[in-house]
């Protein structure tokens, strides 16, 4: 019983944490994004950063369900 709770609390610790890097990530690409674009000629030069900053946010959300999920039903 107590060994479940453990797990529990582990895996909302995991994925809260993670979380919130994956909001950390997506602010600081989001800002970058508002600073660079401001240059309009800028603008088609930026677009691979902006996938990527996307792609690493929602990299990072999923790994947040995928460890809670681990620690819970593995270890």
């Amino acid at each position: 019983m107590e060994a479940d709770a453990a797990k529990l609390i582990g895996a909302g610790l995991a994925a809260i944490g993670a979380g919130i890097a994956a909001g950390g990530v997506g602010n600081v690409f989001g800002s970058f994004l508002q600073g660079a674009l401001r240059n309009p000629a800028a603008a088609d030069s930026q677009q691979g950063r902006l996938f990527i900053g996307f792609a690493a946010a929602e990299l990072l959300g999923l790994l947040a369900f995928v460890v809670a999920m681990i620690l819970i039903f593995v270890a």
